[in-house]
Parts: C-alpha cells; structure tokens; sequence
C-alpha cells in the first residue's frame, strides 16, 4: 500500500450529503476483484449519460478538477452497502483524502485499508474548504498526516484527529497484509518450532 505522508494538491467541491458507495461505483461494476480501472467508472452515474458521453456539469469532468487528489463532500458520505470497490474507485482515479463532517463506519474503515485518508472536521470548517475548493485548480490545500492538519489555500489551518494506529499504518503504507509481513520472522519461528514439538501436525 502506498504510504500517506503529506499531500498537496487540488481539491474539488462535492457538497451533496448522502453520497452512497453505489454513486460512487455502481453495482454494475463490481464484477471485478482487481482493485485498478475502476476509476474511469467512479460516480459513473453522476458522470456520464446513459450513450457513456460525459456531463459537462459534473465537477470531475471540469477541466480544473480531472486531477483531483482531495474530495471535500457533504455529510455522510459512503453510506450503503459495504463494497469494498468504492474506496478502489477513488483510489484509481487519484484521490487520496476526502473531507466531510461524517463518513459511514465501514467505508471510513475500508479507506485506511487502502492508503485514503478519511478527515472528519467540523462543518464550519468543512464550509470554508469547500469555498476553497471551488476555486479550482489553482487553490491547492493541503494535507498533512504527520502534524494531523488541512491547510487551505489562503493558509488557514484546521486540525483533525485520527486514531493513533490508523495513522501509524498510513504513514507506513501497512494495510492487512503488510501488517502481518511486519511479524514474519516471530511467524517462522513459531512455525519452526511447532514443526519440531509437533512432526505429526
């Protein structure tokens, strides 16, 4: 998993509250267990018409938002079933952090596990970042996991918390698997061992 330090980059406005993981990557799509190429089909619906072409309207088909790393939405968001796919899906299509007041448990969980930093803040403070981000391309803000801070644009900074593993594994690039890579040689030791005590298991 790829390590979450501090990012810099562009920041799109999606204040809609309620977005569910089917808008973020329908039922249709989650044929595949690949965890790539998913993001072309990220808000599919919202995206594109039904002939496939794109909405104009949609903020990730403006022209200052198709390299949106930072998603600052509205409340609730991941809500729905609990696939997997949807944190795939952003993750594909280059967004690393997403911003709201509040996050469905197990989609704020699914996102740790593949490198996107979930940042719950404060409406206020979620209203000022969403201005900033409808600024467009040229209104950067930042996020930086170590010191636990979102810094807008113009240099307003707002705190967040996360929990101390969670961060600890981010910071590492550590989901499941690497976790348990981290405890290999106490795994081949034991396994060792027990072949030796136990030749008949």
């Amino acid at each position: 998993m790829q390590k979450f330090t501090t990012l810099t980059g562009i920041a799109a406005p999606m204040p809609l509250v309620n977005i569910d993981t089917d808008m973020i990557i329908p039922k249709q799509f989650l044929k595949t267990i690949a965890r790539t190429g998913l993001g072309k089909n990220l808000f599919d619906e919202m995206r594109y018409t039904q002939d496939g072409a794109e909405i104009p309207g949609f903020v990730l088909n403006q022209p200052a938002y198709r390299k949106t790393e930072i998603l600052v939405a509205g409340d609730n968001f991941g809500c729905g079933s609990s696939r997997e796919h949807a944190p795939w899906a952003l993750l594909d299509f280059g967004i690393r952090a997403v911003i709201s007041t509040s996050f469905a448990d197990i989609f704020f969980n699914n996102c740790f596990k593949n490198g996107i930093l979930p940042i719950v803040l404060p409406r206020e403070a979620v209203a000022v970042l969403m201005e900033d981000a409808r600024k467009g391309a040229n209104a950067r803000m930042t996020v930086d996991l170590a010191a636990q801070t979102v810094t807008s644009s113009d240099g307003q900074v707002f705190p967040f918390e996360v929990d101390a593993f969670k961060k600890h594994c981010l910071l590492n690039g550590l989901d499941d698997i690497g976790l348990t890579l981290e405890k290999a040689r106490a795994i081949d030791s034991f396994e060792a061992t027990a072949a030796q005590s136990r030749p008949w298991v």
